[in-house]
């Protein structure tokens, strides 16, 4: 049975395949590319969440819509290329991204624990 790791490894693999399949190599970029990959990624997740947004009801005006689960979920899964595609740019690998983000989890719950009542950037300087 595979782990949670193995899972999120075999997806930054996927992604890594797709990607060179595509002719995009996110390895050994300079700092310029770095910065347009970022915003290519950037861009294309602006328009997956726009697509996401289109699958549920959002127009209250509008009686004809309906909730599209299905499109949703792809459109999530969408997402998860794009941002797994992100994160390789960064230079971040699948532990690096688990790891960033168990750290950061425990920063919000910190967050809500203390009540959150100033922004402090300096509590996530750490990750």
């Amino acid at each position: 049975m595979q782990t949670v790791m193995d899972k999120l490894d075999s997806l930054f693999s996927m992604q890594e395949g797709l990607n060179a399949r595509i002719g995009v190599n996110l390895k050994e970029l300079s700092e310029e590319e770095q910065a347009k990959w970022v915003l290519n990624y950037t861009r294309a997740m602006q328009q997956e969440l726009a697509e996401l947004v289109d699958s549920v009801p959002w127009k209250w005006w509008a009686k004809y819509q309906t909730f599209d689960k299905q499109n949703a979920r792809v459109e999530v899964v969408d997402l998860f290329h794009f941002l797994i595609s992100l994160a390789q740019t960064l230079g971040m690998s699948a532990e690096d991204v688990f790891e960033a983000y168990a750290k950061k989890n425990k920063v919000n719950h910190d967050r809500q624990e203390s009540g959150y009542q100033a922004k402090n950037a300096e509590d996530s300087r750490h990750i």
